[in-house]
């Protein structure tokens, strides 16, 4: 019998907080990059500006909290404080995947965060897969009006739905279906992966299709077979999750792969990224948005001011590798010249 939505989700909190769900031998990419210090930045660190722009729009910062979490009790607190800290820092909110909200509606307050964070873009999540399993523009369409959310992500997560049990693993079609999904929708519709990365030519035809953003989540981070291999009791999905440890693209290789396949729509950076300097180097490579995950979940969890603490640490820590290398808006700092491969 599939388990129960609260409990798989209360699951995945506790395995990720808890457990090594990084994969084995594999890397975002991004210590393989160095910045050549600037001695000399001649601009006043003040005046530093984070200033992005996403869809259409401007913000305060380049900043996502990734999508985590919600259809549990511990997620309600966790996507509140998440948006009580994202209004105040000015960062983007992702959800957790919404098909919870939609299949019970007792699950629907841990995503409505829209009243906390009035002013910053709300993306709602859903996974690409259920295009196959019922939902379609009416559904999607009740995520948007449920959530208020800006714009709508489907993430592809093919491994992670065969090791989980009961997963849904029919991902035919599915090209066509987000592609009519693009020209009915009323908001954008962006892709993500969820941790093993999507390379350039699968972006561009989402792209062709109609996609607003791709989210890249490349491999180096959070390892959902990993994740699902502490929940299995099935000691032959347990195994084969193991197999997949070292699977998929390190973030840093998506980002440039996507970049050199579009080059009108957005590109978020995510996927182990931990700090402000790789921010930076994911902005140089390409990106125009960061998004954070994993590496803020504890603070999410604990109080809104831990939150606002990691907000601000990265935010400094981007600031500073802007000051170190003399550029004092993220235009300059796409452009810059001192970021080289060493390895």
């Amino acid at each position: 019998m599939v388990d129960s939505i609260d409990k798989r989700k209360s699951q995945h909190i506790d395995i990720v907080l808890n457990e090594t769900v990084t994969g084995k031998n594999t890397s975002t990419g991004f210590e393989s990059y160095k910045y050549i210090h600037n001695a000399l930045p001649e601009i006043d660190f003040e005046e530093i500006d984070l200033t992005s722009e996403f869809l259409g729009n401007s913000y305060k910062t380049p900043f996502l909290v990734s999508s985590m979490t919600g259809g549990a009790a511990l997620a309600e607190t966790i996507n509140r404080n998440i948006a009580e800290a994202a209004e105040e820092k000015g960062w983007a909110i992702g959800l957790g995947s919404t098909r919870a909200l939609i299949e019970n509606k007792s699950y629907r307050s841990s995503f409505q965060v829209r009243k906390y964070a009035p002013n910053v873009p709300i993306i709602a999540n859903l996974g690409a897969v259920q295009l196959n399993y019922g939902f379609g523009i009416d559904k999607c369409k009740q995520i948007i009006e449920i959530t208020e959310a800006d714009s709508l992500v489907l993430h592809l997560n093919s491994i992670q739905e065969v090791i989980q049990e009961g997963g849904d693993t029919n991902f035919k079609d599915l090209l066509i279906k987000i592609e009519k999904l693009c020209s009915q929708l009323e908001v954008p519709i962006g892709v993500k992966e969820v941790g093993w990365g999507i390379d350039g030519a699968v972006a561009k035809q989402l792209c062709d299709a109609g996609v607003a953003f791709i989210d890249v989540a490349g491999a180096g981070g959070t390892s959902w077979s990993q994740v699902e291999k502490f929940r299995s009791n099935e000691p032959v999905k347990k195994q084969a999750a193991e197999a997949f440890s070292e699977w998929g693209i390190p973030t840093v290789d998506c980002i440039t792969s996507v970049r050199k396949q579009i080059d009108k729509q957005s590109v978020i950076a995510s996927g182990g990224i931990k700090t402000g300097v790789d921010a930076a180097k994911a902005i140089t490579l390409g990106a125009d948005m960061v998004g954070f995950g994993r590496s803020v979940l504890q603070a999410a969890t604990d109080s809104v001011d831990t939150m606002l603490q990691v907000m601000a640490t990265r935010e400094l820590e981007l600031q500073m590798a802007m000051f170190a290398v003399g550029t004092k808006s993220l235009k300059e700092l796409r452009e810059t010249d001192r970021l080289v491969k060493t390895l």
